[in-house]
């Protein structure tokens, strides 16, 4: 099952957000302005995550999200 086909069928939240995080980790590089990955460093840290917690609770939040 992809993720268009757990939107098509009208997957509930917490059964997408399964789905989301029930893989193996791959590697992404992406490129930020530095301040934009500075200031999300220090969010992420006041909040008590790693940057790249936050990146995947953002993630999972929008793909997550009912329209």
């Amino acid at each position: 099952m992809s993720y268009k086909d757990l939107v098509k069928s009208g997957a509930s939240t917490p059964e997408m957000q399964a789905y989301l995080t029930d893989s193996e980790l791959v590697t992404v590089t992406f490129r930020l302005p530095r301040t934009m990955r500075d200031s999300a460093k220090e969010y992420a840290t006041l909040n008590g995550l790693t940057f790249t917690s936050l990146v995947k609770q953002c993630l999972i939040e929008k793909l997550t999200k009912k329209d």
